[in-house]
């Protein structure tokens, strides 16, 4: 990316609907993700796999996201938003983008509306990509691929019953992380974020509306399919039946996961079959990229020297040592990486805010029981990644944040505080202060239990 921060979120007008959306690199050809039933474009990079899916294709691509009407960050419609309006948040993002052709990269329920955009406006889509989905939502003798209407009812039924728990995101989008730490809690904020249990309902009943047949032989541009073979939301005879309808269309199969998220799983290799099929060339291995958006971490103990004075070489070698041991364990934990210890404190990174937040309050609470107080700091903007090592301004600018902190004090930048808003963390003002070599004044926060 070009920014320090994570994508800023936009917004286009499309009716009376206000849509939200980013944007990720700077390629020449556009790509616009159209996403299933479950999205939010903001917390979706909090979730594993996510931003670094969607950072491999903007390596050739200007990758748009977004939240169709009714979901997400986007504005609720008045009444169900049909099957035409959400193809009209697709015109809509590329008018405010000034993109006059792209390639549409339709998910489940998105794949539907790709193909609607793809047979409409022709001239406007260079190439369509279906990703796990499906022509008609709802099963019939001679369309034997889907849950019967009846079945769909009652199934709805129950996974409203259970919306926001994250077992329906655990079941369909992404089982193969049944056993990853936080990941059910992180995917029942994702299905609350993205509807209600109201709003869930009544987008199931008009997704049982959807059947766009007789469309598939109207479509003239370029066409893949992708399809797993495991899939637990949509099975792969819909991904065929599809590459059977459609003219000219290829289908490529995945036997690496069951998950229904396109993020998850071999997704490099995917990302080199979409790569491939749009500009004629593959990417055979995942790029190193060399600048990336992390939030960093610095911890320190505090009055080390005096300490180890004090305790001696030896006493003090193995104190450091169980200090490191810990930190290894909890960043680890928090699904961070241990960039280094700095011989009293540690560098490490994350892929999200929240959980570097939460790994410092860990540690902070581990190594008090160790009887060393220790202050840390973070701040979330893009590193340079320099073999195991990282630098640039974020890193930078979390050392200078931790210089602030006191004894058991977390201190965050205001970008962190931003990012994590309505995560459930709180924060205190510790005011406005300069920081040599960095320009302006940096508001700072401290965690509050």
């Amino acid at each position: 990316m070009s920014t320090l921060d994570l994508p800023v979120t936009r917004y286009a007008r499309s009716g009376e609907l206000n849509i939200a959306y980013q944007t990720m690199g700077d390629g020449p050809i556009d790509l616009i993700l159209v996403p299933g039933m479950t999205t939010h474009v903001e917390f979706l990079h909090e979730i594993a796999g996510y931003t670094d899916f969607v950072r491999r294709l903007a390596a050739f691509a200007r990758v748009v996201t977004f939240d169709k009407s009714g979901q997400g960050l986007s504005d609720r419609a008045f009444g169900v938003p049909s099957l035409e309006q959400r193809m009209d948040d697709i015109r809509t993002i590329m008018d405010d983008i000034g993109s006059t052709r792209t390639v549409l990269l339709g998910c489940s329920e998105g794949a539907a509306i790709s193909m609607m955009f793809a047979a409409t406006y022709p001239k406007r889509t260079s190439h369509l990509i279906l990703y796990g989905g499906f022509a008609r939502f709802t099963g019939t003798p001679e369309y034997p691929f889907m849950r019967s209407e009846e079945e769909w009812t009652r199934r709805a039924e129950t996974v409203a019953a259970h919306w926001g728990t994250g077992t329906f995101g655990i079941g369909i989008l992404l089982p193969s992380h049944a056993a990853v730490p936080n990941v059910i809690g992180q995917l029942g904020k994702l299905e609350r974020l993205t509807y209600s249990p109201g709003a869930l309902l009544a987008m199931y009943r008009q997704n049982m509306l959807i059947d766009v047949r007789s469309v598939l032989p109207t479509i003239q541009v370029p066409t893949l399919v992708l399809h797993r073979r495991a899939d637990a939301g949509v099975p792969v005879g819909n991904g065929r039946y599809l590459a059977s309808h459609i003219s000219g269309a290829k289908i490529i199969e995945y036997a690496d996961c069951g998950d229904h998220f396109i993020f998850s799983g071999d997704y490099s290799t995917l990302c080199s079959d979409i790569e491939e099929f749009v500009t004629g060339r593959r990417e055979m291995s995942v790029p190193e990229f060399d600048r990336v958006l992390a939030t960093v971490l610095f911890t320190d103990i505090v009055e080390s020297t005096r300490r180890a004075a004090e305790m001696g070489d030896q006493a003090w070698r193995r104190v450091l040592d169980e200090h490191d041991r810990t930190a290894q364990q909890i960043v680890a934990q928090h699904r961070g990486n241990l960039v280094r210890t700095t011989g009293d404190g540690v560098l490490a990174t994350f892929d999200g805010p929240g959980r570097a937040i939460r790994c410092a309050m860990a540690f902070e609470a581990a190594t008090a029981r160790l009887g060393l107080p220790v202050r840390a700091g973070l701040h979330t903007g893009e590193i340079e990644l320099r073999g195991h090592d990282i630098g640039g301004i974020a890193v930078h600018a979390a050392a200078r944040v931790m210089a602030r902190a006191g004894a058991g004090e977390i201190l965050v930048s205001r970008v962190v505080t931003d990012l994590v808003a309505g995560a459930g963390l709180k924060f205190s003002g510790r005011g406005a202060h300069e920081f040599k070599g960095l320009q302006g004044r940096w508001n700072l926060f401290a965690v509050s239990a």
